[in-house]
């Protein structure tokens, strides 16, 4: 696929979908003109139009009738309303990407009532910087060769990964949500190295360098965490001095627990 040549749309230019939509269009994956975008109010479609430089509008209905690609980005509630309001206008020679969390692949099918080919994505916010975490899975009339389409615009922000739809809400809570608790775990760094005399910038520093370190080791060399972790664990070192605080603080089954609740309400947001 080459995306610059193909018409996109996004409904529901927002927080995430407005990521997206920057990140894609400063990537050079797509093409000022031939993207547009929706949001639901006009004010804020003036604002984005100016600052994107791309057309953006109001009406789900009329972006939607010369697309290629439809990225849905609206929340989760919303999903069943705005393929109502698209449905007359699209076709199976499109594809929908959807990155409304929780909501299934068979959902936009029944709405639209047309074999389209749905694939849904579950991106997460570093997507901005370009080292965002996406999965996608397909959906009933979706090819190999739509997923390829989704990879590649995905793997503009960031590595994909194409896993079965019934993990998705798993994904939702250990990806989509993981960024937050990464950031609670360096604050708390940052926090105890002011804590022990250094300044607060200095520590913030440390923390975020050592943990993007920490986890680019694990992504480059495939070993296993508790490997790694036993390298840095020296015998009778401080190192294990500070684990045995953790472990005593419940900090591994605190973090396991905090992923089994997100995808608990992952599975429900669609419905509430």
């Amino acid at each position: 696929m080459d995306s610059p040549e193909k018409k996109v749309v996004v409904l529901g230019a927002g927080k995430l979908g407005g990521i997206l939509l920057k990140a894609l269009l400063e990537k050079g994956l797509l093409s000022r003109s031939s993207t547009s975008a929706t949001v639901q109010h006009e004010d804020r479609a003036r604002t984005l139009a100016q600052k994107l430089g791309i057309p953006v509008g109001t009406d789900n209905a009329a972006a939607v009738r010369d697309a290629d690609i439809i990225l849905v980005c609206v929340k989760p509630q919303v999903v069943e309303t705005v393929m109502q309001q698209i449905r007359a206008q699209v076709s199976p020679r499109q594809l929908i990407i959807s990155v409304a969390a929780s909501v299934p692949t068979s959902q936009f099918e029944q709405a639209l009532g047309k074999e389209v080919p749905v694939v849904r994505a579950m991106p997460n916010t570093p997507c901005v910087l370009g080292c965002g975490m996406t999965a996608l899975c397909k959906g009933r009339y979706a090819e190999s060769r739509h997923l390829d389409t989704a990879s590649e615009l995905f793997q503009a922000v960031g590595r994909t990964v194409v896993v079965d739809e019934k993990h998705m809400d798993a994904v939702t809570g250990l990806s989509a949500s993981g960024p937050a608790y990464i950031y609670i775990i360096l604050e708390s760094l940052a926090e105890a190295g002011v804590k022990v005399g250094l300044p607060r910038d200095i520590a913030t520093l440390l923390a975020a360098q050592t943990t993007m370190g920490a986890a680019t080791v694990v992504l480059e060399t495939g070993d296993h965490p508790a490997l790694l972790k036993d390298a840095v664990t020296t015998p009778a070192g401080c190192t294990i001095d500070g684990i045995l605080e953790l472990e005593e603080g419940k900090l591994r089954v605190t973090l396991i627990k905090a992923v089994v609740k997100a995808v608990q309400r992952a599975k429900e947001l669609a419905y509430s």
